[in-house]
């Protein structure tokens, strides 16, 4: 279900509802979100990893983790490109993938 943005500071106010879907976290993210999925309403990638360091402030270990993490958005790898390029859908699913051993 979509929501509603409401703009925080530095952001501007975009019109229309939010895009509302799952964050799924694999691996040391899982152990350091200390949940396999939640929630997102965000519009970009950025919004949605920045509200959930956040939710997760009271874990540094999650904040470390996402620093070595790669991301498929959709099924599709951000690679490089600026989280706040990558646009999320409603009902979409982001992957939070650490590096795993053996490559």
């Amino acid at each position: 279900m979509a929501t509603t943005h409401t703009a925080g500071p530095g952001i501007p106010a975009q019109p229309g509802p939010v895009p509302a879907g799952t964050i799924r976290y694999w691996a040391a993210a899982k152990a350091a979100a200390g949940t396999a999925e939640e929630p997102y309403a965000a519009r970009t990638l950025a919004e949605a990893l920045g509200a959930a360091r956040v939710r997760h402030e009271r874990s540094p270990e999650f904040a470390r983790v996402l620093l070595r993490c790669s991301f498929l958005v959709d099924g599709a790898p951000v690679g490089t490109r600026d989280h706040s390029t990558v646009q999320l859908a409603e009902g979409g699913t982001v992957e939070v993938l650490p590096p795993f051993a053996g490559g």
